[in-house]
């Protein structure tokens, strides 16, 4: 498999980003529902709504925990390995979350939303081994249609509660966990796609044409840019955060600026319909438009995509803070903030793979996935606190720091990056 024809490496990357982004989809299933159940299993479990958020930190704290030690297996036994241990952590949390809930012990319901995120893991990892095979004009775009296809699961996650319940009811299933039957099923199929169809393994075949081109090309020193892998990191990471801590307090901002507006007429309905419409099109702006943002950084260069991205985010931030008190003014913000962690997402993660040598790449992409999830979990927290000392207004302007910060220290101009 070192001598890969042009044309059939041409084929076997289309066919992986097939297998990727179908895989992306029916995993997606799981973290889908976790996110729109976690939250009210653990208020139901715990008896306490302050503690609803753990859920949420546990299957965020996941990947944090488990990007890192799932990219250094990739490099040594291949993505498929890699991936499948993804699925087979997600099968056990959502077992866990079952039993949990049959059982009602709290703690163990942490633990396995905890599980299914460390399965989250693999989902990241799918758009970086979207790359490994790809050609460096095409990088760009082929990992963007993997993250695209995130779409797909995520919200056909949450749409599965209500069936999922009849089902759960059908199998004996505890309340609330029906639609962990689909994320089970789904899980499986991801596992068996993966086994069976990502051959030959996209990194390990990478890795192999790495090591003949090495050797074809004695003496010749491989291209590596750690500064401008560290700012890829950091982008990633910082843009995360931004979109994050702020799409995270949004629906408390909604929920307080309704009721300040309408005072006892506002029912739970009506916030219920305003926060959803607001977050459907912000998931919206993060992956609809992901595979122009692909291009665009395959036409324009990477850097200048994490660059536009920084500008979205800007202007996200400036609707927050000087039109949040008007409905139209909040949704034009979230949409804006999706777009912006689109672009940063899918260049940065470009301009990560491209910036590191062959042999770095892996390791530098598990870190990268850490960071991301760490800081996000960390920031949500922060920006709870910041909502409640300083209103949203001041959320965004804390948050036009990190923005700031990532503009500023751009290393646009500078060898290897555009």
């Amino acid at each position: 498999m070192t001598t890969l024809t042009p044309e059939r490496q041409v084929e076997v990357q289309r066919r992986t980003v097939l297998v990727l982004s179908l895989g992306q989809v029916l995993g997606g299933i799981a973290f889908g529902a976790t996110v729109s159940l976690g939250a009210l299993l653990a208020a139901d479990l715990s008896g306490n709504d302050g503690l609803s958020g753990l859920a949420t930190a546990s299957v965020t704290l996941g990947p944090a925990l488990c990007s890192i030690p799932l990219a250094r297996m990739a490099a040594r036994f291949g993505r498929r390995r890699a991936l499948t241990l993804g699925n087979v952590f997600a099968l056990t949390g959502i077992a866990i979350v079952v039993l949990a809930v049959a059982l009602r012990i709290f703690p163990l319901l942490l633990l396995g939303t905890l599980t299914i995120g460390a399965g989250n893991a693999g989902n990241l990892q799918s758009r970086f081994a979207a790359t490994d095979l790809a050609a460096p004009q095409h990088r760009g775009r082929d990992l963007s249609i993997v993250v695209w296809s995130t779409t797909i699961g995520g919200v056909a996650g949450p749409l599965l509660l209500g069936p999922g319940e009849v089902v759960g009811h059908a199998l004996g299933m505890p309340p609330q966990t029906g639609s962990y039957a689909f994320s089970f099923v789904a899980q499986c199929a991801a596992l068996i796609l993966y086994l069976v169809a990502l051959r030959p393994d996209p990194l390990l075949t990478a890795q192999k044409l790495a090591t003949a081109a090495a050797a074809a090309a004695a003496g010749v020193v491989r291209k590596d840019s750690p500064v401008i892998a560290r700012y890829a990191i950091f982008a990633v990471a910082g843009s995360h955060v931004v979109m994050a801590s702020v799409m995270a307090m949004t629906p408390v901002h909604l929920s307080h600026m309704a009721h300040a507006m309408h005072g006892m007429d506002t029912t739970p309905a009506d916030v219920s319909a305003l926060v959803g419409v607001t977050i459907a099109l912000h998931v919206g702006g993060m992956y609809a438009l992901s595979p122009l943002f692909g291009i665009l950084a395959d036409r324009w260069g990477r850097l200048r995509v994490v660059l536009l991205g920084q500008v979205l985010l800007a202007g996200a931030l400036g609707f927050a803070v000087f039109a949040n008190a008007q409905a139209w003014g909040v949704i034009v913000a979230l949409i804006l903030l999706g777009l912006g962690w689109s672009a940063a997402t899918v260049a940065g993660a470009a301009l990560l793979t491209e910036a590191s040598a062959p042999e770095l790449r892996t390791r530098r992409q598990g870190r990268s996935d850490s960071l991301m999830s760490l800081s996000a979990a960390a920031g949500a927290v922060l920006a709870g606190v910041i909502l409640s000392n300083f209103q949203y207004a001041g959320l965004g302007i804390a948050a036009s720091v990190i923005v700031v910060a990532i503009v500023v220290m751009s290393p646009f101009g500078r060898s290897g990056s555009r």
